[in-house]
């Protein structure tokens, strides 16, 4: 059985900087791209950030390039999302998302979604 489990989000501060991880089993983790999307209430899920299973590909979303940083541990089966000088809109359900190819995409092409954790930043 597949399983993403998401952890880290929590109540913060614009400015402050929060950790995402995503711990992934019941697939082979270092096949696998990893993804990071987010959803407000509200709004469509959009994306955040893409690492591919093999070579340089890293894709970020256009509001968080420059600010957020996606990595993978293949010995720890996890993904993260480092997340500095957070803004109030940036607060939304963070998701992980897995899929067998090696490019992003939207999220209807991602094979397998963790149960999302909550990031609130307040101003």
């Amino acid at each position: 059985q597949v399983q993403l489990v998401e952890s880290g989000g929590g109540l913060v501060q614009a400015g402050d900087s929060l950790t995402l991880s995503c711990a992934v089993s019941g697939l082979p983790f270092n096949m696998f791209s990893m993804a990071w999307f987010r959803q407000a209430p509200g709004r469509e899920r959009e994306f955040v950030a893409h690492r591919s299973w093999i070579g340089p590909n890293i894709y970020y979303g256009d509001s968080v390039k420059g600010r957020f940083t996606i990595s993978r541990d293949n010995t720890k089966n996890t993904v993260y999302l480092q997340m500095n000088y957070l803004k109030p809109e940036d607060t939304a359900v963070y998701y992980c998302a897995a899929r067998r190819a090696m490019d992003r995409g939207t999220p209807a092409v991602y094979d397998y979604w963790g149960q999302g954790t909550q990031v609130t930043v307040s101003s």
